[in-house]
């Protein structure tokens, strides 16, 4: 912790000119005396601090003190920025990104901070709900310790047909991916790694008193990706589109599945694992699609359309 501090320190430091003791331990959650020791070693470290008394006084470092940015270009520069941007909106507690962000624009020149500032606001990817989620912040805060303790986790599971079961698992990595979190591990009961959806997870809780050995797998490789793409997992799907509906086949499969007929309208061939998400994806196209093939899924899909109409039919 001590470390972690010093640093946020320097980079504070360096992105202002000076900055007041009490400020410093409100922000950190330390005493006076507390950052005054740790002024102490990190001018001991050889890092140029000075401190202004007075009135108007405070802590900070010898003018022209900047860190070494050698290793990087401005562009390379502004694309960790907007990536970091862009990470801290999936996880509104994250101190790191910011933290990041800071120590990255103050090694900027002077003379071209303002057209660095140009370049990172020019896109931003915001993975951030349009409402409060609670409930998901406090599941993502406690699998992030469990995770970071290497100790396993213990819930109750709702799947996708509505099936409750309580699980204990081994957490290795959180994933944001289609808007929606996952945590990826080890099932011990089944001894597998799976991945689970958190908004399905209850009771989380943490097995304190425990922790695993974890397995070396590369996560590089998306391993959960993996199994979604397996070809005995898949089954061969043909769309057909009508003319109003072409963006949105354009919009969502590769070209090399898109083949027009005689009446404009776009035939897509592709192959997707069958679950309720194959499901509420091709319902989410509407009118515009029907499916022509395999005939238990264009069958399947006849039958919700009319449970659906049935909903709406003389009832209030």
């Amino acid at each position: 912790m001590k470390i972690d501090r010093l640093l946020a320190i320097v980079i504070l430091l360096l992105n202002r000119r000076m900055i007041q003791a009490k400020e410093l331990s409100e922000r950190f959650e330390v005493s006076v005396r507390t950052i005054y020791r740790d002024i102490d070693a990190l001018a001991r470290a050889g890092i140029p601090v000075v401190t202004y008394q007075g009135a108007g006084g405070g802590i900070g470092l010898s003018e022209g003190y900047r860190l070494d940015r050698a290793l990087l270009n401005d562009e390379e520069l502004a694309a960790i920025v907007t990536a970091l941007r862009s990470l801290a909106t999936s996880d509104p507690e994250a101190d790191h990104p910011s933290l990041l962000l800071e120590k990255i624009q103050q090694i900027i020149p002077a003379s071209r901070a303002e057209h660095f500032r140009f370049r990172t606001e020019q896109f931003i990817v915001d993975y951030s709900d349009w409402g409060s989620r609670g409930e998901l912040q406090g599941v993502l805060s406690l699998l992030k310790q469990a995770i970071s303790g290497l100790h396993p986790v213990h819930f109750r599971y709702k799947d996708a047909e509505g099936r409750v079961s309580s699980r204990s698992f081994e957490p290795y990595t959180l994933v944001l991916k289609h808007h929606q979190w996952y945590v990826y591990g080890r099932c011990m009961a089944r001894e597998q790694f799976r991945m689970f959806k958190l908004i399905r997870m209850r009771e989380v809780t943490i097995a304190e008193d425990s922790t695993f050995v974890r397995e070396s797998i590369v996560l590089e490789e998306l391993p959960w990706q993996q199994s979604w793409n397996k070809p005995d997992n898949q089954i061969r799907l043909v769309l057909r589109f009508s003319p109003d509906g072409v963006h949105l086949a354009e919009e969502w499969f590769d070209h090399e599945n898109l083949e027009e007929d005689d009446d404009r309208r776009i035939i897509v061939t592709c192959r997707f694992p069958e679950n309720d998400w194959l499901y509420g994806f091709i319902l989410s196209f509407g009118v515009h699609v029907e499916v022509l093939e395999p005939p238990h899924v264009r069958d399947r899909i006849r039958t919700m359309v009319q449970q659906m109409q049935h909903n709406y039919d003389g009832t209030t």
